[in-house]
């Protein structure tokens, strides 16, 4: 990696500057993903066709909300937004870069310009191009584009209080948001403001990634707008199922340690499916969280 990182990214969340220094720490947790590559390969319009229909199937409770973002790489495009708890990004190489800077402080050619000077040994930016032409952040990103979908726990799913749990997932309405099935786009589909080329691996897979990619209003939000409109300042992505099995914390800040609690924290859009659940009797909710492991 060119340059020297200021921050330092570990498995506890993000070290700032000066990290170590009485009164200068500043720590927040980070959730990876694995299978972003297909998530990047679903078409526009395919996101676009979820929201539309959420209104009818859900009484006009759901509506999520899609959002035209900028695509760094490519100046002056566009792409609906589903990297990032605000939908901030609609390409890896995007994600990538902006998260290059913000959350290990090494400024790139997308991001060229430091947030903050404390510190500072180095010119800017800091990731320049190798021998073969290529900057950290295009491996990176590579990297990410070939990482595969986290599996289910085969055996567990097939279990009788695993599918009881799928199917009271679905009678609650949780599958209006967390969507179980997505098409990705046919392959030599050219994305991302024409940088990209869905290439066999990614293109025209059926994945399941039990996420919308849109953005809710679930009362969870932090009041913030990364990208227009105002109206998102209280909503966030909906986080995908996948490979949930394998997570210790729940919902975007990570501060639920329980299923139950993450389910329970949902209101506004996700409020009666919240209510349905706290109504459930005990063996229903543990089948219902059964069905959770096993994804």
């Amino acid at each position: 990696m060119h340059g020297r990182p200021r921050d330092r990214l570990t498995a506890g969340g993000t070290i700032h500057p000066n990290a170590g220094r009485r009164g200068r720490d500043v720590r927040s947790c980070r959730a990876g993903t694995l299978g972003d590559g297909f998530v990047e390969a679903i078409d526009d319009q395919a996101l676009l066709t979820i929201a539309a229909q959420q209104p009818g199937v859900s009484q006009g409770r759901i509506h999520g909300e899609a959002i035209e973002v900028p695509v760094l790489e490519s100046p002056g495009q566009t792409r609906v937004g589903r990297f990032g708890w605000k939908d901030q990004h609609g390409s890896l190489l995007s994600f990538v870069g902006d998260a290059y800077l913000n959350e290990m402080g090494v400024t790139n050619r997308l991001r060229p310009k430091d947030v903050t000077t404390i510190g500072k040994t180095t010119a800017d930016p800091e990731d320049l191009p190798d021998a073969l032409g290529l900057a950290d952040i295009d491996h990176f990103a590579e990297f990410v584009r070939g990482t595969k979908v986290p599996p289910r726990d085969a055996a567990l799913a097939e279990s009788p209080d695993a599918i009881a749990g799928q199917a009271l997932f679905e009678g609650l309405g949780c599958e209006t948001c967390h969507v179980e099935s997505i098409t990705t786009a046919p392959p030599g589909t050219v994305i991302n403001g024409g940088a990209f080329t869905v290439p066999d691996a990614l293109g025209n897979k059926i994945i399941h990634p039990f996420s919308d990619f849109l953005l809710h209003d679930i009362k969870t939000g932090d009041g913030i707008v990364q990208n227009p409109p105002q109206d998102t300042a209280g909503k966030l992505r909906t986080a995908p199922l996948w490979g949930l099995r394998v997570r210790p914390r729940f919902m975007h800040d990570l501060q639920s340690l329980t299923l139950e609690d993450a389910i329970t924290r949902h209101r506004g859009e996700a409020d009666r499916a919240a209510r349905r659940f706290r109504a459930l009797g005990p063996d229903e909710k543990q089948q219902l969280v059964t069905f959770l492991d096993s994804l």
